[in-house]
């Protein structure tokens, strides 16, 4: 039975209970229990990719999914963390995803994870700059207004539904594992000792492909809850740009939607969600120079840490349930080329995608004048972060170093409207990657990390 809709507002725990007498936690020791949901996700033939950067979609390789799980725990509003397959999901689209799934699940919108796994075949949604571009009577277009809406009813939908269906979570389960092959920093030295920046997701220069890996996460963290003697579900992180080619309008999940695939085929009824670790530095570079092939082998070796990830997990002893949503603020990159007059000029620019970055960036200029979040939930032996747009992966390093004894999953790609978020050293080392899809400056680092530390350490920050 379809369920009634929420008012999230209104509806405490115990008018949700009513609502859903399924919602009885019984006398399990964590109290706590799960709802999965997942819905496909593809768009329109001729939608833009990357925010009209590269060739709209043109044909389809494999279904691009939206794959989230509602966790309800005793006494408190429901929690809803979502994986999405597209490229960035930002300003007001990331707020109506955000209320779309609060209103479905009865919670209230800070309570809602949603995270890009950033493949670049995929939508940018940012509602605010397409607005913008439409009123300016611009050519470019970031996306398709009405497709996103109907995507965001229709997860919205599959969420409200799994609320209806919640299993009884009897453990909690933690793993990392180390990842073989997969993932290297953008910056590294050529034979003349000079840095450069330039290690992108394909790489065909040998010299960088043979170059240092450079600073990476080499571990793949995973929380995994387990119900009837079986693991329902599993969160899986891991940071690096997660493309092994893009650009020719060919939909697809990439290496990671394949090797979530193949570890959904090889464990039958497991609800299998990736998320892409604070990557905005590190790419498959090293390890791929294009070849056709490499898709399925950048996939396997991922699927064999998801896999080893599973085997390792132990159960977390004594574990909590608490969620904190930290405010902080970013500033925006307000010089010269960025400014407003700079941007609203940019707008009739010769190349559609010039006008593209520019209504991003118009959109980003008012997002940033409220404070964004970062969330947390956390089971004490482990927990799960959600960074911002494409922030750089010492940020994921950091998080984990102030919890070493804690398995600590810091995915990015969450608000999206930042792009890049790069440290101080990036800054002063003159990243060429920050050329254009950064919208934030300078100063950026000691917020995020702020951010971060209270977060993991503050039990009392609510």
């Amino acid at each position: 039975m379809e369920s009634p809709s929420f008012n999230r507002r209104e509806m405490g725990y115990a008018a949700l209970a009513l609502a859903y007498p399924n919602l009885s936690l019984g006398t399990e020791p964590l109290l706590l229990r799960v709802g999965q949901f997942q819905a496909e996700i593809n768009p329109p033939v001729g939608h833009p990719c990357m925010g009209g950067g590269i060739r709209p979609v043109a044909t389809y390789l494999d279904p691009l999914f939206a794959k989230g799980i509602v966790l309800v725990s005793k006494g408190q509003p429901p929690v809803v963390i979502v994986s999405v397959d597209w490229c960035e999901i930002r300003h007001t689209a990331h707020d109506a995803w955000r209320t779309a799934l609060a209103d479905a699940t009865g919670t209230t919108p800070d309570r809602v994870l949603v995270s890009s796994v950033h493949q670049h075949d995929a939508p940018v949604a940012d509602l605010r700059a397409e607005e913008i571009l439409q009123k300016a009577g611009s050519k470019g277009s970031v996306c398709n207004v009405a497709f996103h809406e109907e995507v965001v009813t229709r997860v919205a939908k599959a969420a409200r539904v799994a609320l209806g269906d919640l299993k009884s979570v009897e453990s909690i389960c933690a793993s990392r594992v180390p990842v073989q092959d997969v993932s290297s920093n953008r910056r590294t030295l050529d034979s003349k000792g000079r840095i450069r920046f330039d290690r992108g997701s394909t790489t065909r220069d040998g010299e960088l492909r043979q170059g240092e890996t450079g600073v990476i996460d080499p571990e793949m963290a995973m929380i995994s809850l387990k119900g009837s003697g079986k693991t329902m579900t599993a969160l899986f992180c891991y940071a690096t740009h997660p493309m092994s080619q893009y650009g020719q309008g060919a939909v697809s999940a990439d290496f990671p939607g394949l090797a979530r695939r193949m570890v959904e085929q090889t464990h039958p009824g497991l609800h299998t969600i990736y998320l892409s670790g604070c990557s905005g530095n590190v790419t498959a570079g090293k390890y791929n120079d294009g070849a056709p092939g490499n898709r399925m082998l950048l996939a396997g070796r991922l699927s064999d840490a998801m896999t080893k990830a599973l085997a390792a997990a132990k159960p977390l002893k004594n574990p909590g349930f608490r969620f904190a949503s930290v405010p902080f603020q970013l500033p925006y990159r307000n010089s010269l080329g960025f400014d407003t007059a700079s941007l609203k000029a940019k707008l009739h620019a010769p190349r559609s995608f010039d006008q593209c970055l520019a209504a991003m960036g118009l959109s980003c200029q008012e997002r940033l004048k409220r404070p964004l979040d970062l969330p947390i939930l956390d089971f004490g032996g482990a927990a799960l972060l959600l960074a911002p747009g494409e922030s750089y992966v010492e940020y994921q390093l950091y998080a984990k170093s102030l919890r070493p004894e804690a398995v600590v999953l810091c995915a990015g790609y969450g608000e999206s409207v930042t792009g890049y978020v790069p440290t101080e050293k990036a800054w002063e080392e003159k990243d060429s990657n920050l050329g254009d899809w950064c919208w934030v400056a300078s100063g950026s680092e000691n917020a995020l990390r702020v951010a971060l530390k209270t977060a993991l350490l503050n039990p009392a920050q609510k």
